[in-house]
C-alpha cells in the first residue's frame, strides 16, 4: 500500500527538515512511504528546507489558510495514487515515529479515519493554556452532540485516512479542515477512531497561525461548523426554531381565545393576537426553509455519491 504524508507548512524552516527526515519509510503493511509538503505562502526557506529534507512541495503563490492548504494536500495523495494519507504539522508538535501507530487502525481493517488524541487518556494530556485546553474540549463536546458519537479531541493535526475516506470527503472550509472533517465522515458512515497519543502542548517555535487568536478561532471554527450541520442536517437546525415559534404563536393565541371567552373582548390584550400570528407565520415560514433544506441536502448526498464513484473510477 502507498502512504502519502502530506505536511501543511507556513513559513516552518526551523523545524520542518527535521519533521521530514524522522518520518518512519518502513512501515508494516506499507510498501512506499512519500511525502507531501504543502508550502502555503511562505517566505522564508521552508520550501527549500522541505526538498531538501527529500519531500515533493506544492506552493501556494500566496497564504491561502490551512483549509485549503490541507485541500491541496489531499489531491496531491489521490494523484500520486495513495492508498492511505497522513497528515501531520509541521511545526514539531506531533512524532513522526507515532505514524505506524497512527495507521494501525486502519490496516488492520478496523477505521477509515484515525485521529490522534490528546484527550482520550488523562495520562497524556499536553502541557498547554488553560483557555486552550478548555476551549478543545468544548469543541469536542459540541461536535460529538451533532455527529451523535463520542469524541474526545476533533482539533488535533495529526491524522491517517484510507483512499475511501479521501474520495468521499467533500470539505469547504479554507480557514480549518479539523472538526469538518468530522462532521462530514461521520454523517457518510464512516468508521471513525481515536489514538491516544502523547503529543508537544505547545508549538517549537513561533505560534500557531490557525489558533494565535482563541475568539477569531472559535468564530471562524464555529461558522465552518454551522454551515457543515445545516447542509447535512437542515431539519435539526430549522425544526427546532420552527417549533418554538408556532408553539409561542399557539400558547399566545390561546391566551386571547381564553380572555376573550371570558370577557367578551379583545382589549386590552390584542397585541397577543398580533405577535401570535406574526410568530407562527415565521414558524411555518422557517419550517418551510427545513424541508426545502432537507430536500436539497438529500440532493447533495446524492451528487456527492455520483462525485465519490466518479473519484474512484479515475
Amino acid at each position: 500500500m502507498k502512504l502519502r504524508v502530506v505536511i501543511p507548512a507556513l513559513n516552518e524552516a526551523p523545524t520542518i527538515g527535521e519533521v521530514i527526515r524522522r518520518i518512519p519509510r518502513q512501515i508494516a503493511g506499507v510498501s512506499e512511504v512519500g511525502v507531501i509538503v504543502v508550502d502555503d505562502g511562505s517566505t522564508d526557506a521552508t520550501r527549500a528546507t522541505a526538498e531538501a529534507a527529500g519531500a515533493v512541495v506544492v506552493r501556494h503563490n500566496r497564504n491561502r489558510g490551512v483549509g485549503a492548504a490541507f485541500h491541496t494536500g489531499v489531491e496531491k495523495a489521490l494523484d500520486d495514487g495513495a492508498d492511505l494519507m497522513v497528515n501531520i504539522d509541521a511545526d514539531g508538535q506531533f512524532a513522526p515515529e507515532d505514524i505506524p501507530q497512527l495507521l494501525a487502525p486502519i490496516l488492520n481493517g478496523e477505521a477509515d479515519f484515525v485521529t490522534a488524541s490528546r484527550f482520550i487518556d488523562r495520562g497524556l494530556y499536553p502541557d498547554m493554556p488553560r483557555a486552550k485546553f478548555w476551549g478543545n474540549r468544548m469543541m469536542s463536546a459540541l461536535i460529538s452532540f451533532l455527529a451523535g458519537e463520542k469524541y474526545h479531541d476533533v482539533s488535533c493535526g495529526f491524522r491517517a485516512y484510507t483512499r475511501d475516506a479521501l474520495l468521499r470527503l467533500n470539505l469547504f472550509g479554507r480557514f480549518t479542515y479539523t472538526q469538518e472533517t468530522f462532521l462530514d465522515l461521520s454523517f457518510k458512515g464512516l468508521e471513525i477512531r481515536e489514538v491516544p497519543i502523547r503529543v508537544r502542548g505547545e508549538r517549537a517555535t513561533g505560534k500557531s497561525r490557525v489558533a494565535s487568536n482563541l475568539w477569531r478561532y472559535a468564530g471562524r471554527t464555529t461558522q465552518i461548523i454551522f454551515r457543515s450541520f445545516r447542509d447535512y442536517r437542515p431539519m435539526r437546525v430549522f425544526g427546532p426554531v420552527a417549533l418554538f415559534l408556532m408553539a409561542l404563536g399557539l400558547l399566545l393565541g390561546s391566551f386571547l381565545l381564553i380572555h376573550y371567552l371570558r370577557a367578551g373582548s379583545l382589549t386590552p390584550h390584542k397585541w397577543a393576537g398580533f405577535t401570535a400570528a406574526f410568530a407562527f407565520t415565521l414558524g411555518f415560514l422557517v419550517l418551510t426553509t427545513g424541508l426545502v433544506a432537507d430536500m436539497l441536502a438529500s440532493v447533495r448526498m446524492n451528487q456527492e455519491r455520483i462525485l465519490y464513484l466518479l473519484k474512484k473510477r479515475k
